[in-house]
């Protein structure tokens, strides 16, 4: 079971929606805060404010399957990393460029497009211990620093442009070309200082955590050479760029490492054939045959991952039975491969089969009680099969686990609606619409939870509470407007 959250068009005022991400009165003041008084607890109200911008704005992926990947990757490497001061978030984009970013309150996001084009595990972890440095030394925050000291710009614009800076590729960039803030963003990439520190430290993280240190300098490489003589290059090399000594510099650096051998992981390459055939530009019959393919030549890093991305699309094309043939297989070899689990849900779910579901689920939940796959699945199954009031308490805690996923609020709500709660459908649909910075919309849905509350005194201070949060960020981006 997937959702894509795709939100609607970006807005060209950039700057005046990250005031709508703030519930309550604590907006910074733009216009006046000097940046070396840019506190770390700005930095995350500022992280969770662009974070609900990019909702609101870019096809931020609500796969659980990959999302719990990237997350267990990201967080094996940072908890290699030094100086971590705040938590970090990682998140997709359904995006072919190949490119990763990270921004204030250690949210770090990256494009379907790298899994694209990162030959294994250890590229892949390359550019997120890059990105991660990029955090635990707030080179975004130097950057606004120097900046603020050598130009007239006001601390909102640079703030503005940082924002674009990070997310233009994903929101479009012909709709902010007429912006002032686009003009500034090129002169707040990060410097060469920090791009080298980022990979130097990056290095370290990478080796300490178990990957190959040479999968910095092949995926520099490889990017190189792809793109030598084109004249587009992809956002990456824009936002880092890649002389030929950052290349030189990644290799000497792999070099003083003890040669050993890094084996791929599977559960990469199982990502990255999802993508290929949920996410890319792949349409179904050419997903097919790109793993078709790779089966007749034997030309995959994993026979597995081959067959496993040959049911996907075998799955789209509604060949269901060769589809579940080839799952059942593969859970036969990995009885507790998530990836495996997912499909086979999807797959007893659209045969109606939902008490072979739930029995699979609830025995991978023991095995892992707050694993987002398993817990979305098996509510999603409850769910569809009837049986709504038994999912509210895995989603409950879905969402204390991660706040800012807005798959559980889908979910509820559509719980609430079976369960004819309609106070509750309301609320949890509210709660959805604020994370993607829409206000306005989730006080509409709050209004509608308050007239479905009638006697229930606790729910209605509660539903009041949120409505003063969420008016008070609404006026907060009029003010910018």
């Amino acid at each position: 079971m997937s959702k894509t959250f795709i939100a609607s068009a970006v807005s060209v005022l950039f700057v005046a929606n990250i005031a709508s991400s703030f519930a309550n009165s604590d907006l910074p003041d733009l216009g006046t805060a000097a940046v070396n008084t840019f506190s770390l607890e700005k930095e995350m109200v500022y992280g969770d404010a662009y974070m609900r911008v990019i909702r609101s704005s870019a096809p931020v992926l609500n796969d659980p399957v990959l999302n719990q990947y990237l997350s267990e990757l990201g967080n094996k490497l940072v908890a290699h990393a030094t100086g971590v001061k705040t938590p970090f978030y990682f998140f997709l984009l359904r995006n072919d460029e190949i490119n990763a970013f990270a921004f204030f309150g250690g949210h770090v996001g990256v494009h379907t497009g790298l899994f694209l084009n990162a030959d294994s595990e250890s590229e892949l972890a390359s550019v997120l211990a890059h990105e991660i440095t990029h955090v635990t030394q707030r080179h975004l925050a130097r950057s606004l620093e120097a900046q603020e000291k050598s130009s007239t710009a006001t601390i909102a614009g640079l703030l503005g442009a940082i924002l674009l800076t990070i997310a233009a590729p994903q929101a479009g960039m012909a709709a902010l070309a007429t912006t002032q803030a686009l003009a500034t963003q090129s002169k707040i990439n990060y410097t060469r200082l920090h791009e080298k520190e980022a990979d130097r430290i990056g290095m370290q993280i990478l080796v300490e955590a178990g990957f190959d240190p040479n999968g910095a300098a092949d995926f520099f490489a490889e990017l190189a050479t792809r793109y030598r003589f084109t004249t587009t290059p992809p956002q990456m090399l824009l936002t880092h760029p890649l002389p030929e000594s950052r290349i030189t510099d990644a290799r000497n650096r792999a070099a003083q490492y003890p040669n050993r051998y890094i084996p791929d992981n599977l559960n990469y390459q199982l990502a990255k054939s999802r993508i290929q055939v949920r996410f890319s530009s792949f349409n179904d019959e050419a997903a097919l045959s790109l793993f078709e393919t790779q089966l007749k030549k034997h030309s995959y890093a994993f026979k597995e991952s081959a067959l496993y991305g040959k049911a996907l699309a075998l799955f789209r094309l509604k060949k269901y039975e060769e589809s579940e043939a080839i799952i059942d297989t593969l859970i036969k070899q990995d009885d507790n491969n998530l990836f495996y689990i997912d499909t086979k849900t999807d797959l007893l779910a659209q045969r109606k089969a939902f008490d072979d579901a739930i029995v699979l689920l609830e025995a991978q939940r023991k095995l892992k009680p707050t694993s987002q796959v398993v817990n979305a699945n098996l509510a999603n199954i409850y769910v569809e099969s009837g049986s709504p009031k038994k999912a509210i308490p895995m989603l409950e805690e879905l969402i204390f686990l991660d706040k800012q996923n807005i798959l559980p609020y889908q979910i509820m709500t559509d719980a609430y609606r079976k369960m004819g709660n309609k106070a509750l459908e309301y609320y949890s649909n509210a709660e959805a619409m604020a994370l993607a910075a829409d206000y306005k919309g989730a006080i509409d849905q709050l209004n509608y939870a308050y007239r479905h509350s009638e006697g229930q005194q606790l729910q209605i201070a509660r539903i009041e509470a949120r409505i003063r949060q969420f008016r008070e960020a609404d006026r907060n981006l009029e003010a910018l407007k």
